[in-house]
């Protein structure tokens, strides 16, 4: 059991397991056929990131270093949010976008029933540590606890 500490950009505490991925997520590509499609498991269609693709989302302890891609990110997760589809927290080693932090406070803000607490800037030795599967716990505090 390791605890990091981060920054907390959407608050809450949740128990997830982990899914990993050590390339950036490109959300409009990863979330595509949840939000068009109707895949509540928001599997993700990212072709470009070996990591996720093909990988169940909704539900999980999302660990990253970052987003990447379009400016849609952040309309895209709040959407993900918004259809309860999203994962159970978003878990970045560096700093997150602004585009991707608009989303998330968002939907923190304006959605009553949905919780996907935010933690950035985890540091790089979080990714390293981090494997799928283990259990994660994200305290309101911004302390993250992998098993």
């Amino acid at each position: 059991m390791k605890q990091f500490k981060g920054r907390v950009v959407a608050g809450g505490m949740v128990k997830a397991e982990a899914l990993v991925s050590h390339g950036g997520l490109n959300t409009l590509a990863s979330f595509q056929k949840a939000l068009q499609f109707g895949d509540k498991n928001a599997t993700s269609g990212d072709q470009n990131n070996p990591d996720l693709y093909g990988k169940q989302m909704a539900g999980k302890a999302l660990c990253l270093p970052q987003t990447i891609g379009s400016t849609t990110g952040g309309l895209v997760l709040y959407c993900a949010c918004a259809m309860k589809r999203q994962p159970a927290c978003m878990l970045f080693s560096k700093p997150i976008d602004s585009l991707a932090a608009a989303g998330a406070i968002l939907a923190d803000v304006w959605l009553d029933d949905v919780t996907m607490p935010v933690i950035d800037n985890l540091g790089e030795e979080f990714l390293t540590y981090v494997k799928d599967g283990m259990q994660i716990t994200v305290g309101e505090d911004g302390t993250v606890t992998v098993e």
